[in-house]
C-alpha cells in the first residue's frame, strides 16, 4: 500500500482508468451542517490518493471534473452519504456509481451484515481496523494512522465489486443492481432536501 496526501485537490498528472474507488471523511454525518475534510480515491493497484482539505475550501477543480466524468464509474461502500456531501461540499453530482453496499443487500440475503469491515472479511478474507472512524478528520495535520484507515477504506472497493458481480449474476439481480445505482443520485437529492430519515414510497 502507498499512500500519496494531496491538499484540495489531485495533481495535474493523475489519472484513473474506468472505474475509481472513492470515499469521504467528514467532521460529522450531518449534510448540511458538517464539512468535507478528506476524499480518498484508488484505481484498485494498491495505492491510494488522498485529497484533504484542512479548511474548507473546496476549489478542486480537477478532482470535480474526475467526480463528474461520466466515462468513470465511481465505486463506493454506502454511495448514498458520500454523493450527498460532495455534492453539497463540491456542488458536483456523482455520475455513474457503483456502491458495494447495495449490491450486498441484494445478493447476501442469509446476514443482514453489510458493512466495509465485514464485507472485506467475508469475501476477501482481510480484517479491517476502524479505531480512526470517529477521529477529528477535521484536523490541520492528518496522523499516520488515519492516513491509513481513509486509505483502506478504498484499496478493497474493486476486489468486492468483482465478487459481488459475480453473485449478482449467479441470482439474476445485476439489472436490479443497476436500477439501484442509477437512483442512488435521487435518494441523495431527497436527503439534501430534507426527506433523509422518510421513505416516500412507504404506505
Amino acid at each position: 500500500m502507498t499512500i500519496h496526501l494531496h491538499q484540495y485537490d489531485i495533481p495535474d498528472n493523475l489519472s484513473f482508468h474506468d472505474t475509481v474507488a472513492v470515499d469521504t471523511e467528514t467532521s460529522g454525518l450531518n449534510l448540511k451542517r458538517d464539512r468535507l475534510c478528506l476524499v480518498q480515491l484508488s484505481d484498485g493497484n494498491g495505492d491510494a490518493h488522498l485529497v484533504h482539505f484542512p479548511t474548507p475550501r473546496y476549489d478542486a477543480p480537477r478532482l470535480k471534473r474526475l467526480i463528474a466524468d461520466e466515462t468513470v464509474t465511481k465505486l463506493f461502500h454506502f454511495a448514498r452519504f458520500d454523493i450527498g456531501v460532495l455534492s453539497q461540499r463540491l456542488n458536483v453530482w456523482c455520475t455513474p456509481v457503483y456502491c458495494t453496499k447495495i449490491a450486498s443487500k441484494l445478493v447476501r440475503t442469509y446476514t443482514d451484515r453489510h458493512s466495509l469491515k465485514e464485507l472485506c472479511r467475508d469475501l476477501l478474507g482481510i480484517e479491517l481496523t476502524k479505531a480512526q472512524q470517529s477521529s477529528d478528520w477535521g484536523a490541520a495535520i492528518l496522523t499516520q494512522e488515519q492516513q491509513i484507515y481513509a486509505a483502506s477504506d478504498v484499496l478493497h472497493l474493486h476486489q468486492l465489486r468483482e465478487k459481488l458481480d459475480v453473485m449478482l449474476e449467479r441470482e439474476n439481480r445485476s439489472d436490479l443492481a443497476i436500477k439501484c445505482f442509477a437512483f442512488i443520485q435521487t435518494r441523495a437529492q431527497l436527503d439534501l432536501a430534507g426527506w433523509g430519515a422518510d421513505d416516500i414510497f412507504a404506505h
